[in-house]
């Protein structure tokens, strides 16, 4: 029988972070794998590759690694495996009704259909809320046992309001599958989002970013986020077939929501396609490995930094910064907003007004109050003449 690799997994602190940490001796192949999990990081000082610790992020390790490697984990930590489901109770301190129940709650998310993520996630993350109250019977749990477990794990530990928000949203199904329980779901109420505004590159940062990236198929890769708006996942899974240069297309098949789409391809782009081609001659993705198959989002991320780094841009820039990008200069170009929904694959148009907030087409029409007295006070015949204000 094939020895397989070994590699542990631990959890660690990065910037007062919980992570996930991935140690192994040095392997070529061990690394790739590594660094193709979104997310992941290289730590210089602590000699590992760590993610933040997540319930999907196991799950992205346990697929990457399955077959290739041994897995060890400690501190805790519960490893997936094909019979989900099964690993999942085995490893918790549950009572067989509760066993009973959970497994019944994994198989309804997957007849209802849902993401193979979304149904690991869910399923974690009412199994960590049963398990807390191990010694209760899931029909007496109520609101009140919500709340606590909330204040108890979510708020002690500082987790982030979209990991509420996703517990929450599981909560509810739960109560549709299980409505035995005591829990009101109409009273379970989600904490608000945090609007954050994204960050916008100017075109002219866009391009010196793309000018400054030396290597070509890292430009052509860099060049397409921003020309079409595409995700980082999409780009990774976009296939040649799916690129048709006749008609300057590409068909971005089963994103997001599990929805296609069709995006434009840039005439500005065309000649670096091609010259990317010709030279690196992918066979089936747009973006191929050192070995075939698909690329490894954690190295655009690395080429992109890299690559702002010498273009001077100081700004936090992440591929998504490209396509937010993409999006608010297409409502600068004056481009309605319905469309630029259906480009980016937006299920909400809630969701593409955020980019109003970020566009300045707009904002440079609105005078500053400040222009405006300065102007009034500049006038003929005003007794302030000259006003000015950079000096004495």
């Amino acid at each position: 029988m094939e020895n397989k690799p070994g590699i542990k997994l631990f959890k660690t602190k990065h910037r007062d972070s919980e992570c996930i940490a991935i140690q192994f001796k040095y392997d070529q192949q061990l690394v790739q794998l590594a660094r193709g999990i979104s997310g992941s990081r290289w730590s210089q000082s602590k000699r590992v590759w760590y993610i933040k610790n997540s319930t999907g992020n196991l799950s992205s390790i346990y697929r990457t690694f399955k077959g290739r490697a041994q897995i060890e984990a400690r501190d805790g930590l519960i490893m997936p495996h094909d019979n989900w489901e099964i690993s999942l109770i085995s490893r918790r301190k549950l009572s067989n009704r509760q066993v009973e129940i959970l497994n019944g709650f994994y198989k309804y998310l997957q007849g209802k259909r849902y993401s193979k993520s979304t149904v690991e996630t869910y399923s974690y993350l009412v199994a960590d809320f049963v398990s807390f109250y191990f010694d209760k019977p899931v029909e007496s749990m109520s609101n009140r046992d919500v709340e606590q477990f909330i204040e108890s794990v979510y708020i002690a530990k500082n987790y982030s309001i979209s990991t509420q928000r996703q517990f929450i949203s599981a909560l509810k199904l739960f109560r549709v599958y299980f409505p035995e329980s005591a829990i009101d779901d109409l009273a379970l109420t989600r904490p608000n989002k945090s609007r954050k505004l994204p960050t916008v590159l100017s075109k002219e940062e866009v391009i010196n970013i793309i000018r400054f990236t030396k290597n070509l198929k890292h430009r052509a890769v860099l060049a397409l986020i921003y020309s079409c708006g595409l995700r980082i996942s999409e780009l990774i899974a976009l296939e040649l077939r799916h690129i048709d240069i006749d008609r300057r297309q590409v068909l971005v098949k089963n994103a997001k929501g599990r929805k296609d789409r069709m995006v434009i391809l840039a005439e500005g782009f065309l000649p670096l396609l091609q010259n990317y081609l010709t030279t690196y001659q992918p066979k089936h993705y747009f973006v191929e490995g050192a070995n075939g198959g698909m690329y490894s989002a954690g190295s655009v991320r690395k080429f992109l930094k890299r690559s702002c780094r010498d273009a001077g841009v100081t700004k936090t820039v992440t591929p998504h910064t490209l396509r937010h990008s993409y999006a608010t200069h297409l409502l600068e170009n004056g481009i309605d907003l319905r469309y630029i929904q259906s480009l980016l694959g937006h299920a909400k148009p809630e969701t593409t007004m955020i980019y109003t907030h970020v566009s300045k087409k707009d904002l440079l029409n609105i005078e500053s109050p400040l222009d405006t007295a300065l102007k009034e006070l500049g006038q003929p015949g005003h007794s302030a003449q000259k006003v000015i204000i950079s000096g004495k």
